[in-house]
């Protein structure tokens, strides 16, 4: 039953993670880009974390924290320059 569940959540989430990439590559606008990187990184965080609860290693969710914290930056360091503040 685990198996299944994990299954049919990876396949949604991995098909969210190729609706945002093309979101990423046809744009329009800068704007668009960045909020389709930070759903793209939202999305693989997730499935580090559940990857991690899958195969019962804790180290995997530290490693989702450090990616979500690191994507989290690079997105307001992005959206900052596009404003002018950088």
């Amino acid at each position: 039953m685990a198996n299944s569940i994990f299954s049919i959540a990876s396949v949604i989430a991995i098909l969210g993670l190729v609706l945002a990439g093309l979101r990423f590559a046809k744009g329009p606008g800068a704007i668009d880009r960045i909020v389709a990187l930070d759903a793209m990184t939202i999305i693989t965080t997730s499935l580090i974390v559940a990857f991690a609860l899958f195969a019962g290693r804790r180290i995997y969710i530290d490693v989702g924290i450090v990616y979500g914290l690191v994507s989290f930056a690079g997105v307001v360091a992005l959206a900052r320059y596009l404003e002018g503040g950088l």
